[in-house]
């Protein structure tokens, strides 16, 4: 048996757990640069007036005249509270495939268990106990059937966040009372398709013919068919796979004409996903770097840009790398504009000890390998960026993200820890 445990609304429940003012109260976050809703709890979810993706300009107004509490995105926060839960999940099961930030798959087939109704309720209550974000759950036989079971856990209020597949009277009600496009997989022309040949419900789909199925939706829709139907066909990924490609891409806080501010912004973005490249012992063959106007705005001239640098020899170094962005930037930038965005990506990644030297390549370690090493354990010691390459500069509020309502980070940075006390406190702590 497979358990599918999702977070609720996480962004939203991650700022609450540090505000315990803000329960059963409508919470949102914004997107990067404070642009739009991309996140919203149960209660922002119903204020249907209220639109997700909306700028945040437009919207403002209606936001405070219906008491929803609005946070800048604040995705250290997200990721340490991410990292929580899935140790937790680790505490019931040694098998846990991190789908994505807030979900999990969590393998309950190699342990002895006599009720799953208990354990889906004990791993509820234990990610609630230990960190705060209320979860549901839903558990199958196979991931497709438990995904469903997540989201029929969450649909249905007398569920309570939980629903377990665990005979086929329940596999039949749980597909009988979900939609084709509920189905995990299953994209809007699938969902059409499938609608227009009478197939409108999760049961309709497990009833169809395996061979009509095959033919219409090929070997993916057949996995999908087979996993509804209590055959497990996809396995658990325990071991994240090697990302193909690393980047990033922010927009400025605002437009930018000086060449040095963006310049100190793409050193920056290097030296984040170096850092990655790092982590999952990976060498960057390729780097691309991308400069582009606000392609929104009606008043500014338009243009963008993006220019591939090979590198002779795969590496990870910042150095290397922030030297070859550099010179790639030089290259696509052009006076008269006021810039909104730069990117970096590295990508034709190959594994540390698979790379194919140049020719005359010293085998050797290199100066740069060596100061990356020492640079990374300072950083790991005293915290990010404290040491840094010279021309990210000291200039990040002129160029970084706009992060008015921002909270703390509360588990990662010791000078933004809560700080508790009585009604005699001095007025910058939280008061209870």
């Amino acid at each position: 048996m497979i358990a599918l445990v999702d977070c609720n609304s996480f962004y939203a429940s991650c700022e609450q757990v540090f505000r315990p003012d803000l329960t059963n109260k409508p919470v949102v976050v914004l997107s990067n640069n404070d642009g739009c809703i991309i996140a919203a709890n149960k209660e922002a979810k119903a204020l249907t007036d209220i639109p997700m993706f909306q700028p945040i300009f437009k919207i403002r107004k209606l936001l405070d005249e219906n008491n929803v509490t609005y946070f800048s995105s604040n995705y250290t926060l997200y990721s340490d509270m991410s990292r929580r839960v899935m140790d937790t999940l680790m505490t019931f099961s040694p098998r846990v495939e991190e789908y994505s930030i807030d979900e999990s798959f969590v393998d309950l087939g190699c342990l002895n268990i006599d009720d799953y109704n208990v354990i889906a309720h004990n791993i509820k209550n234990t990610v609630h106990k230990n960190t705060g974000i209320p979860v549901g759950v839903g558990i199958a036989k196979t991931k497709s059937l438990s995904k469903l079971a997540n989201k029929y856990a969450k649909k249905i209020q007398l569920n309570n966040n939980v629903y377990v597949v665990d005979s086929e009277k329940k596999r039949q009600h749980l597909l009988r009372n979900l939609q084709v496009k509920d189905i995990w997989g299953i994209g809007k022309k699938h969902t059409i398709r499938l609608q227009n040949n009478g197939i409108h419900t999760a049961l309709d789909f497990a009833n169809m013919p395996v061979a009509w199925v095959r033919k219409e939706m090929t070997v993916i829709g057949e996995r999908l068919w087979r996993e509804l139907n209590n055959i497990p066909c996809l396995e658990l990924e325990t071991e994240a796979s090697a990302k193909k490609g690393i980047g990033t891409a922010k927009s400025f806080g605002y437009k930018l004409t000086d060449y040095s501010l963006i310049e100190e912004a793409c050193s920056y973005y290097v030296a984040e996903v170096a850092d990655l490249l790092r982590q999952q012992k990976s060498l960057a063959s390729q780097i691309e770097v991308s400069l582009q106007t606000n392609q929104h705005s009606s008043i500014d001239k338009q243009y963008r840009n993006k220019i591939y640098m090979n590198l002779d020899t795969p590496t990870d170094s910042t150095l290397k790398l922030t030297k070859e962005a550099l010179k790639g930037l030089r290259q696509i930038y052009k006076n008269g504009y006021r810039y909104k965005k730069v990117g970096v990506n590295l990508t034709q990644l190959v594994h540390q000890n698979e790379v194919q030297t140049n020719l005359f390549a010293n085998p050797h370690k290199s100066e740069s390998e060596c100061i990356t090493k020492v640079i990374d354990n300072l950083n790991s010691k005293f915290g990010k960026n404290k040491i840094k390459v010279a021309t990210v500069g000291n200039r990040t509020k002129e160029w970084a993200l706009i992060k008015e309502h921002r909270s703390p980070r509360y588990t990662t940075q010791w000078g933004e820890l809560m700080t508790v006390g009585s009604s005699l406190c001095k007025p910058n702590k939280l008061v209870f």
